[in-house]
Order: C-alpha cells, then sequence, then structure tokens
C-alpha cells in the first residue's frame, strides 16, 4: 500500500492551490521546512511570508491579508497554534469570520522526538469550541489533499490539523469528501467504531482482527469534527447499538467528546473512547508512543470487546 508523508501531501497542493487561485498567500512561523509550507514559498516567493517565532503577530498578519481580500495559510505547529496565539485565533479570526485557514502541522503525537511540551494533545478541544471554525482531519494523503483544496474554498476560518507521520492510502484517488460529512469504508451491524486522522489506518488493522475473529464492526472516518455528521452518529447508533471513537489527542475534548455530545442528545447508547488518558507524552519513536499511550491496535480491539459486552 502506497505511504506519503502527509506534510509533504500538504506542502505540494498549497502550490496547486496556487496555481489556481493567485489570492492564496502563505505564513510560516520559521518552521516551513518541516511544515512544507516552503515549497509553497519557492513556487510563490512574493506570496510566502517567514515572520519568524512569532505566532501570535502571525495570526494577526492574517486577518490583515484576509481584510484586503486575500485567503492566507497559516502555516505551524498544532500547539504552537492553538496556545501561543490563541487569543487572535478567537478574537482576530473566529469572531470576524475571516477567511483565514489554520495550516495545523505535527497534530497529536507525530513530533515524537521533541518531547511532551509539542506534542498537540488539546488542540481540537480548543478549535472546535471556537464559535464559526470549521475543523477537519485528513487520514491519508489522499484526505489530505480533498481536504486541504476545502479548506481555501470554504468562506470562513479553517482549522486543518495535519500529522507529520507518513500514512498509507485508504481512500481512492477518485474518493468525494463533503466537509460535514463522515464516511462509512465498511458495514456492520455489531458496534461502530469511528476514527478521526491518521488512527484510520489502525482502526482498519484493528477491524481485519475483530472480522478474523467473527465480529462485525462498522467502519466510519470522520474527518469534520465541526461540523460534526450528527446524522451518521445517530444512525450509526441506532443500527450497530454502541460506538467506540479513536483520536490522537486527550479523550477530553477532542472527537471522543464531540460524539459525545451527539449521542448524550438523542442516541445514549455505550460509548468506549480510545485516545490519550488525559497525560503529557515522552519523547520516543512514533508508532511506540502511540502504543504506549492507549492507542495501539490492541487498545482498540479492547474497547470494541468491552462496549460490546456492555450491550449484551
Amino acid at each position: 500500500m502506497e505511504s506519503k508523508a502527509l506534510r509533504d501531501v500538504f506542502g505540494e497542493k498549497l502550490i496547486e492551490i496556487g496555481r489556481g487561485n493567485d489570492k492564496v498567500v502563505v505564513l510560516d512561523a520559521d518552521v516551513s521546512g518541516s511544515t512544507k509550507s516552503a515549497l509553497f514559498g519557492e513556487v510563490f516567493p512574493d506570496r510566502f511570508f517567514n515572520v519568524g517565532i512569532a505566532e501570535a503577530n502571525m495570526v494577526s498578519m492574517a486577518a490583515g491579508l484576509a481584510a484586503v481580500g486575500l485567503i492566507p495559510f497559516v502555516s505551524t505547529f498544532s500547539f504552537l497554534l492553538t496556545l501561543r496565539a490563541a487569543d487572535q485565533m478567537r478574537t482576530q479570526i473566529a469572531y470576524t469570520k475571516l477567511p483565514v485557514k489554520f495550516a495545523a502541522g505535527y497534530g497529536g503525537l507525530s513530533d515524537s522526538f521533541d518531547g511532551a511540551t509539542h506534542h498537540a494533545i488539546c488542540d481540537l478541544a480548543l478549535a472546535r469550541s471556537l464559535p464559526n471554525m470549521t475543523v477537519m482531519v485528513p487520514g491519508d494523503p489522499i484526505q489530505t489533499k480533498a481536504l486541504t483544496q476545502k479548506a481555501a474554498d470554504l468562506p470562513g476560518p479553517v482549522y486543518l490539523r495535519l500529522s507529520r507521520a507518513e500514512a498509507p492510502n485508504i481512500f481512492s484517488r477518485d474518493c468525494q469528501f463533503e466537509v460535514g460529512k463522515g464516511v462509512v469504508l465498511a458495514e456492520g451491524d455489531q458496534g461502530t467504531i469511528m476514527a478521526t486522522g491518521t488512527m484510520l489506518t489502525r482502526v482498519l488493522q484493528a477491524a481485519s482482527k475483530l472480522k478474523s475473529e467473527g465480529f462485525n464492526p462498522r467502519i466510519v472516518n470522520i474527518h469534520t469534527i465541526k461540523p460534526i455528521d450528527q446524522n451518521l452518529i445517530r444512525d450509526s447508533a441506532e443500527k450497530t447499538g454502541f460506538i467506540v471513537t479513536v483520536e490522537e489527542h486527550n479523550i477530553l475534548g477532542g472527537f471522543g467528546s464531540s460524539v459525545s455530545e451527539v449521542l448524550c442528545q438523542s442516541n445514549p447508547v455505550p460509548q468506549e473512547m480510545v485516545g490519550i488518558s488525559d497525560q503529557f507524552a515522552e519523547s520516543g519513536p512514533y508508532d511506540q508512543l502511540l502504543d504506549k499511550y492507549g492507542l495501539g491496535v490492541w487498545n482498540i480491539i479492547h474497547a470494541y470487546k468491552q462496549g460490546l459486552a456492555r450491550v449484551k
């Protein structure tokens, strides 16, 4: 199965978007070689701005550029955007509904060797709580290209969470994605496993093992955290009896919480959450970090079987 680093896919797609729309500009906070926004700068040097290590100022600059009709992509690490520039994201962008696109790189634990301060484990909680903000998390290279284009096309602010990690192609190249609509990858009538971001790869591995044991879970990808696909969540709850959510984020306030908010209002079925259990993570090889902090294939299988036991 073909794999590619999602940051590379993002950088290449930015160039394509820039060629088709001369209003697109890109800002980065001195990490453009890492986020791959530098690729855009090489092709369009007059539309690329490296502002240095000044994330809050970068977002303020983007607000000004958007106010005069441009479409800024603001690129840096996820934790820097949502923690160092949260005030500017809220007051200057979300409040005013300006079309600034936050390309939040190195999401989750994918900045694996830089330690606890660089892991983005609470960014989705902040981003989705901002009024007017669309929040999207692609799970493979094809979806990354599609959602980057969707971000550029949407009229308001967008938080696009990107992984540093390499991921295999899961979707076909002709697959169509709609903002706010999830994707059913496999039908089943015995519980639903919902994944966002690159955890989808591990969910599919877990599903394969479960099917070999005779279980029949429904597999769903939710690429838009906000607005979330409430209809699909309710349909899955009604048809399959319970839901397991899988995310590379703190289990407090992120994707699992979003699903829980829908369930408790209309379909209160059992839910198991697979994610980081409200703790910081250390440095280390990426796959080993995922396994250590509760995001292993075994964790997904265990959560599924726990959910199944709750409905029997």
